[in-house]
């Protein structure tokens, strides 16, 4: 079963995280990407309050690609080059609303846009061959969350310019391996995204243990004992 669909207090993922997007009444439109041979999503959302996402089958073979064919799709919906747009990762789900607020007002009147993000607070070793070859200064490193704001006109030129395609028949083989998010490619072309300090709680739930604690986590935010 794909990740974004794993339970998580009897919920599939995905759904934590779009209620959670819900809530932020700035937001005017939005495209939930999945691949073409997804038949769950639509199923799964009937009747879920979830405005205004709506599922389109455009996603890629890699992250970038998927990306960039929703950019495309909110083109086509009538957004113009110099609306903002925000990209968040379905398996972000301890998202908050006040978190996505605070991206929004610092980047509105910014230049590039910007990220969420939080400050590594752990010793970073590089590895070779399963051994430590050297400890890197943590002193100026960020954790890159989501979601990640910029205007669609210069994103999708970024994301061109480092050389993803949004048609899925395409391998993108070319694709450079330190293209991980959307500020990556900005940062390609030598745009200074914001680093906007959101929480350590905006965890990506990739592994079984991580699974458990966003239970936890989201089982907190809901009764009240837990305010992020």
């Amino acid at each position: 079963m794909p990740k974004q669909y794993q339970p998580i207090n009897g919920q599939p993922m995905v759904l934590h995280t779009l209620r959670a997007l819900a809530k932020v009444s700035r937001l005017s439109l939005g495209v939930l990407v999945v691949s073409p041979e997804d038949v769950t999503m639509q199923s799964l959302l009937r009747g879920e309050p979830v405005h205004p996402f709506e599922v389109h089958a455009v996603g890629g073979l890699t992250r970038a690609q998927s990306v960039l064919a929703g950019l495309e799709v909110l083109q086509m919906q009538g957004a113009i080059e110099q609306d903002w747009v925000l990209v968040h990762d379905a398996a972000r789900c301890l998202i908050q609303a006040h978190w996505i607020d605070q991206l929004i007002n610092a980047c509105d009147s910014h230049d590039v846009g910007g990220i969420l993000a939080w400050p590594v607070s752990d010793t970073l070793k590089v590895s070779q061959n399963g051994s430590i070859q050297t400890t890197l200064d943590r002193s100026n490193k960020w954790l890159a969350q989501t979601p990640q704001m910029f205007r669609l006109g210069p994103l999708m030129r970024a994301l061109r310019h480092a050389g993803v395609q949004s048609d899925r028949t395409q391998q993108n083989l070319d694709q450079p391996s330190w293209l991980t998010d959307e500020a990556s490619a900005m940062e390609a072309l030598g745009q200074k995204p914001l680093l906007i300090g959101a929480s350590a709680l905006n965890m990506k739930v990739t592994f079984p243990e991580d699974f458990v604690l966003a239970g936890y986590l989201l089982k907190a935010f809901e009764d009240g004992v837990l305010i992020a």
